[in-house]
């Protein structure tokens, strides 16, 4: 299992962003097939009658899309899921620090089959001479740090849809993300049909569980001994435990100021002392070193069975939780509540 990533305090955009995304993903994913044989792009079923031209407003100025798209590449950190819920399988897509994103996910691996994605770059380091290689006629970037230098050079082989011009990089919420993307393929309706089934259930579960409104949660990654990687309310995993009905924290929030997280020490251990802390952890190991730290047992959350340790693998509920996209976020659901009711089990 690859070691995480160190966690160092930067800007949301640049390093700072790359290593969080990173650390999101730190267990090693089994990546699937490869295949010298170039995928092929697939119609989408879903696409609306007179969906199209659509013009999309984003980051550096605007895109029109004139009509449906068959091959797509996706350079957002999770895009490719929701093209695969739209009925299409991206020709290309980034790998998440090395790792495949087209991998065996519970959520996603029967919508791939056996057509998994050209990779066309790590992260937010594109290979243009794969792009072009794949004759692609439509870029989506949503979930990315893409640059106006790397926008200008893609836009000369297809039209692309960078990201949201009013967040900053990887803090669009992921609802929005799967609009846009709807709205660029066409099927604007179909993802309404999506986000309206999600926001069914957690509305659901903010009726069955009214006691998450009065208590404050906190998710944090204890991978790097001796620090916590709290996330504030811009990062998909936070955003969808306030979307269950719990608060996120003020403190955690302030302290990350501009960042997606903020490094919390074992000085300052007292900000995870939350109501539900939910711990996302890398490997095995991980869980027993923080119990044995005698600062967090201290904390009441421990004392009181409070904090729930949640694997990014084996099952991958942190893999969803970083995810956060139309298919991912049933199956985090599903997976999390159980551990959320029950925190002690």
């Amino acid at each position: 299992m690859r070691s995480p990533s160190k966690i160092v305090k930067g800007r949301r955009t640049g390093r700072w962003s790359r290593v969080l995304v990173a650390a999101a993903l730190t267990a090693t994913v089994a990546a699937c097939g490869g295949g010298s044989e170039e995928p092929s792009g697939t119609a989408s079923s879903s696409a609306a009658p007179g969906a199209f031209p659509v013009t999309i407003e984003h980051k550096y100025g605007s895109t029109t899309v004139t009509k449906a798209s068959s091959r797509v590449v996706t350079l957002g950190l999770s895009d490719q899921d929701t093209v695969l819920a739209l009925g299409i399988k991206p020709v290309g897509a980034v790998d998440w620090f090395g790792e495949r994103p087209f991998g065996n996910w519970a959520w996603t691996k029967d919508l791939w089959g056996t057509t998994p994605p050209e990779i066309v770059g790590e992260r937010d380091d594109y290979n243009v001479e794969k792009i072009v290689a794949l004759k692609p006629d439509l870029i989506i970037a949503q979930y990315s740090g893409m640059t106006q230098e790397q926008y200008t050079t893609l836009s000369k082989i297809a039209p692309v849809v960078a990201q949201a011009k009013q967040y900053d990089d990887y803090a669009t919420p992921w609802d929005e993300m799967a609009k846009v993307i709807g709205r660029a393929l066409g099927a604007e309706p179909k993802v309404d049909q999506l986000l309206a089934a999600i926001d069914k259930r957690l509305t659901e579960i903010r009726q069955q569980h009214p006691e998450f409104a009065t208590q404050t949660a906190v998710v944090a990654d204890p991978s790097e001994p001796g620090t916590y990687a709290a996330f504030a309310k811009g990062d998909p995993k936070a955003q969808l435990l306030g979307e269950m009905g719990y608060k996120l924290s003020d403190q955690v929030e302030q302290l990350a100021g501009k960042e997606i997280a903020a490094v919390v020490s074992s000085e300052r251990l007292d900000l995870l002392d939350v109501d539900r802390l939910v711990l996302l952890t890398a490997d095995p190991a991980v869980e027993p070193r923080v119990k044995a730290d005698p600062v967090y047992a201290a904390l009441k959350v421990a004392k009181e069975g409070r904090a729930v340790f949640v694997p990014y693998m084996e099952p991958p509920v942190g893999a969803a939780l970083s995810f956060v996209t139309v298919l991912s976020v049933p199956y985090a659901i599903d997976q999390l509540l159980p551990m959320l009711v029950a925190p002690g089990r």
